[in-house]
C-alpha cells in the first residue's frame, strides 16, 4: 500500500515538474524571440474593418467600446448596464504601435472596481460579441460605439 502511494506521489510530482518546465521554457523562449505586444494577454491593438478604418481590440481581437454618457474617468454604466457592457480592465497596459501608451489609463469606478480608459473614456466589451472581430454593440441606442482612434473626439 505504501509503495503504491509513493508511486502515485512520484507520478504527480513528475507531472507537475514537467508542466512547470514547459511553462518556464515557453516564457523564456518568448522573451528570446522578442514577442510583440500583441502576444501579451493585456495588449491593446488595432484591427481594421474595411470601409471604416482601424478600431481598438484586446489581445484576443475582441472589440472595445465607449459609452457616450461617460465622462473622462467616470463611468455612467452601472448595475444592469454592466451585465450587457462588462468593463475592460488590464493591470498593465501594453499597446501595439501606432497606439500610444500615454493615451491609456486606469481609474477606480464608484463600485470599487478598476477600469481601463482610452483618452480618459472608460472601455467596455459587449456581451453579444462572442468572436474576435464582432462589433454587435456598434451604435446600440445611439450611445455605444466601437473606438476608432482616428475618429474619436473625447
Amino acid at each position: 500500500m505504501k509503495e503504491r502511494n509513493l508511486r502515485s506521489t512520484v507520478l504527480v510530482l513528475t507531472c507537475f515538474l514537467f508542466f512547470l518546465g514547459m511553462v518556464l521554457s515557453n516564457s523564456t523562449l518568448a522573451q528570446k524571440e522578442g514577442k510583440t505586444p500583441k502576444d501579451s494577454p493585456s495588449a491593446i491593438q488595432l484591427q481594421v474593418k474595411e470601409g471604416m478604418g482601424s478600431y481598438l481590440v484586446d489581445s484576443k481581437g475582441m472589440s472595445l467600446y465607449y459609452f457616450k454618457k461617460d465622462s473622462p474617468g467616470v463611468s455612467a454604466c452601472k448595475g444592469e448596464c454592466l451585465t450587457k457592457w462588462p468593463v475592460f480592465y488590464t493591470e498593465k497596459v501594453v499597446v501595439q504601435k501606432p497606439l500610444k501608451k500615454k493615451d491609456f489609463g486606469v481609474f477606480t469606478r464608484d463600485d470599487g472596481k478598476k477600469q481601463t480608459t482610452y483618452k480618459g473614456l472608460p472601455l467596455y466589451y459587449f456581451f453579444k460579441d462572442t468572436k474576435p472581430g464582432e462589433m454587435n454593440g456598434e451604435g446600440v441606442n445611439n450611445v455605444w460605439g466601437v473606438i476608432y482612434p482616428d475618429k474619436l473626439k473625447p
